[in-house]
């Protein structure tokens, strides 16, 4: 690779690094992105100010580390003229100090990693319940006390084309794989809890966007919770090898303003799929975009 190809990714990925939070915001990963998403939830924000306090800490811990050796190797070298320290390294102040200041670093760097993980899992306070069920090679969605429930699984024109040995097409199924015939529509601004289980196999029910991965076991049922901040559609996967058809079994959240979210329900509660369909596909996303 010439070095003006090398220039041109090294400038892709710097662009990528500093795109706005709008942009970030999607579940979709960027060409040569360098950082990681901040998501459109409180857990997934949780996890980017954790992620970015950390690379700090370690950017500075290495620019202190590497700036006194390459100085060491300057000043001190024995071209020089430089004569060892015998009393350098066997200082006990010297011990000392670079026993207790790691210890500090890593209390530093624990409470508020610890704080995050136990909000986390703090589910209290919820407005909802969602449970989710794997099955190979599908979900199914229960608004609990709702009386919704209904199976999401790969969509058909995605099924007939993986079938078919046909090459998919870009522009003809923009999201080949990744679309559902049944979307999960949430409201925004809401807390909403999840129990996740599984019929048959370990699943694991994951959509980067939200922040969060969850495993379903059979005969477990698993905690989580989510708090959409942004409208927008946001895809994710079975994250557990469950099967021969472990990756036919995408996740779609399309995330709503709560009247859409509403209608959709009361669509569903009527059992009038084809308007809940509809809802689903034209309520509007304007801040999150596709995931």
């Amino acid at each position: 690779m010439n070095a003006s190809a090398i220039a041109a990714r090294v400038a892709a990925g710097l662009a990528a690094a500093t795109a706005s939070a709008t942009a970030w915001a999607d579940s979709e990963p960027v060409r040569w992105q360098l950082n990681m998403p901040e998501g459109v939830t409180r857990t997934a924000e949780n996890a980017y100010n954790m992620h970015m306090l950390m690379l700090w800490i370690c950017v500075v811990i290495g620019v202190v580390v590497f700036g006194a050796m390459a100085v060491a190797m300057v000043k001190f070298r024995k071209s020089k003229g430089a004569k060892p320290d015998v009393d350098f390294t066997h200082s006990t102040k010297l011990e000392i100090i670079w026993t207790v200041i790691p210890i500090v670093i890593l209390v530093v760097m624990a409470v508020p990693a610890t704080t995050k993980v136990i909000e986390q899992y703090d589910a209290k306070g919820h407005e909802m319940t969602v449970k989710v069920t794997g099955y190979q090679w599908m979900w199914r969605y229960e608004i609990v006390g709702e009386d919704v429930n209904f199976i999401s699984r790969l969509d058909r024109e995605s099924d007939r084309i993986r079938q078919s040995g046909e090459r998919p097409d870009a522009e003809q199924a923009p999201h080949y794989l990744r679309n559902v015939d049944n979307v999960l529509v949430l409201p925004t601004d809401t807390k909403i809890r999840f129990v996740i289980t599984a019929d048959d196999v370990i699943h694991a029910w994951w959509v980067p966007a939200l922040g969060w991965k969850q495993d379903a076991i059979p005969g477990l049922i698993n905690e989580a919770w989510t708090e959409i901040k942004q409208p927008g559609t946001y895809r994710g996967v079975c994250a557990e090898l469950c099967g021969k058809d472990h990756g036919f079994m995408p996740i779609v959240v399309k995330a709503v303003p709560r009247a859409e979210y509403e209608a959709w329900l009361t669509a569903q509660k009527a059992g009038d799929l084809a308007e809940a369909a509809r809802i689903a596909a034209t309520a509007p996303a304007a801040a999150g975009g596709e995931g």
